[in-house]
């Protein structure tokens, strides 16, 4: 453990120029990939890494993903500063990243203190969606990222997958997923937009000032690709509001700060988003309705898992709601009710 930690010090100070480097404790947050906060003597870093317990040979290609996108994106929109990428496993055990730490919160289903209710969360709803807008139009093939992904068929080969996988691992009867499936593969928007898509973009995958609602950086880039923008516009509108047609809805912690009175609708911040990218809204019915099926399909692993008791925690245990209500959802939203 010494060593690597002498290692890792070495490295930091010749390859960064910043000495005295110490990985000093685990931070929450992020989906997969470890997130470790690292002193040095000229400021605090965060290091993204594979999960130390991983066997994958291609585990770090997540946090390398990451790196790039965030680099590529400097100046386009709120993002930490990129600081190094290290692919020697040597140096620690494992391939990192190491980005600009910021000193901000994520939020949930509550607020800072010091926020002034509905008034903040519009001021953070705002710029959520002008972020959102700007990554929708940033100059993808000229920032080094036209390898991100394949843009070709990208909504009808995620349906297809995940009816897939869906019927392959079925645990339970949902004919919705289904039904709301066949839906998505008739009714794909034609001409669609290509941009980068975050993958999972919401007010809690984003710091925020402490004192002041103040949007600071959107982070948790691994599953960033390029894609239909759109996608990710239907997955921020999803969570947002109290126009829920489930209640209590799916996930309802997720951007739960967002449903109190006086909060801007979802129209409002589609709208926004529109004026702000230059784009069309005008099948939002139908990236709405695939945001909430998509998840629901997504998740529905995991309660399948449950079911067969290979896991038991909470999180799995409230799917057994979740999932429905989701699928509730998504035919709301192919009606236009959203």
């Amino acid at each position: 453990m010494a060593e690597s930690t002498d290692t890792f010090a070495r490295w930091c100070e010749s390859e960064l120029g910043r000495s005295g480097a110490r990985i000093e404790r685990e931070l929450s947050g992020g989906n997969s990939n470890l997130t470790q906060l690292v002193h040095t003597d000229q400021g605090p870093l965060v290091m993204r890494s594979p999960p130390a317990n991983t066997i994958s040979p291609k585990a770090h290609r997540g946090v390398e993903r990451e790196y790039i996108v965030m680099k590529a994106l400097q100046g386009h929109l709120p993002v930490p500063e990129t600081v190094g990428w290290c692919a020697d496993p040597d140096i620690i055990g494992y391939p990192f990243a190491l980005v600009q730490h910021i000193d901000g919160v994520s939020i949930s289903d509550e607020l800072p203190a010091s926020y002034d209710g509905a008034k903040a969360v519009n001021a953070l709803g705002e710029q959520l969606t002008d972020a959102l807008a700007a990554l929708a139009i940033a100059p993808w093939q000229d920032i080094g990222l036209d390898g991100l992904g394949n843009p070709e068929n990208f909504l009808q080969r995620q349906v297809e997958r995940w009816l897939k996988v869906r019927a392959d691992q079925s645990v339970r009867n949902l004919p919705e997923i289904d039904r709301l499936g066949r839906w998505l593969l008739e009714n794909v928007p034609a001409d669609a937009p290509t941009g980068v898509v975050h993958g999972d973009f919401h007010l809690d995958n984003s710091l925020c000032g402490r004192d002041a609602p103040e949007l600071l950086a959107v982070i948790d880039w691994e599953m960033a690709s390029v894609g239909d923008p759109l996608t990710d516009l239907g997955l921020f509108l999803m969570f947002w509001g109290d126009k829920r047609s489930a209640e209590p809805p799916g996930f309802a912690h997720v951007q739960g700060v967002t449903r109190q009175p006086g909060v801007h609708s979802r129209r409002t911040l589609a709208e926004r988003w529109s004026r702000s990218s230059g784009l069309s809204i005008e099948n939002l019915d139908y990236y709405c309705c695939f945001a909430f099926w998509r998840l629901a399909a997504i998740v529905e692993g995991a309660y399948s898992l449950f079911v067969q008791g290979k896991v038991d925690t909470p999180y799995a245990r409230g799917l057994e709601y979740d999932v429905p209500a989701l699928l509730l959802e998504a035919a709301a939203a192919a009606e236009g009710d959203w």
